[in-house]
């Protein structure tokens, strides 16, 4: 779920390999890298932290990072986000067009594949995918955004997922799709207080 309780309520499943992380989480991870002994990591926590506390202020209420082993060693990381935006259109479906479009014309695409993504809720829902180049430098990244509409027709959602590895676009492109599939705006694991209880009445009669 998501853990701005300021917005409205999202259900999503991230696959293995994400871990949930916040600003709030920034002692602790502070004392992860100091055990580690390594300044290079403390450094590069910090920045990260400062980065996920200016992602606030561009509506984001859940980020997560994916760690995923690769070979001789090594890891492929990537940041998961979901921003939940306020819809600027009365018909939410042209608000989730115009976002969407917006997206996929921004001059940061280096080449981006634009499509529909189907979903069982019949609701619109965009992926623009590829890879971007940081304005100044000459590095690049994967991106990938999804852009569909929240279920009260009010607000719009985006699920971003970036990553310095664009050696594995498709694999990422594939878990941006299959964590969208998993966007539920009702709970779907209640609490059993939530669940209606049994009359005894029928429990006698069946």
């Amino acid at each position: 779920m998501s853990a701005d309780q300021s917005s409205p309520p999202v259900w999503f499943r991230l696959p293995p390999g994400f871990h949930d992380v916040s600003p709030n989480d920034r002692e602790a991870l502070d004392d992860v890298a100091r055990a580690l002994g390594s300044p290079g990591a403390q450094q590069q926590l910090s920045e990260l932290m400062d980065l996920l506390k200016g992602l606030a202020g561009h509506h984001v209420v859940h980020t997560a990072l994916g760690m995923h082993p690769e070979e001789a060693g090594s890891v492929c990381t990537s940041l998961f986000s979901l921003a939940v935006r306020t819809a600027e259109h009365a018909n939410v479906r042209v608000g989730v067009a115009r976002t969407a479009l917006v997206v996929a014309e921004s001059h940061l695409w280096d080449h981006a594949v634009r499509r529909l993504v189907e979903l069982p809720s019949a609701l619109p829902c965009y992926l623009i995918a590829g890879t971007i180049t940081l304005p100044g430098t000459d590095q690049h990244l994967f991106q990938a955004r999804v852009i569909t509409p929240h279920a009260d027709g009010q607000h719009i959602l985006v699920l971003d997922l970036t990553s310095a590895a664009i050696q594995h676009a498709g694999a990422y492109t594939a878990i941006i799709e299959a964590i969208t599939h998993t966007v539920s705006f009702t709970d779907p694991n209640p609490s059993p207080a939530d669940v209606p209880r049994t009359s005894r009445i029928l429990e006698v009669l069946l």
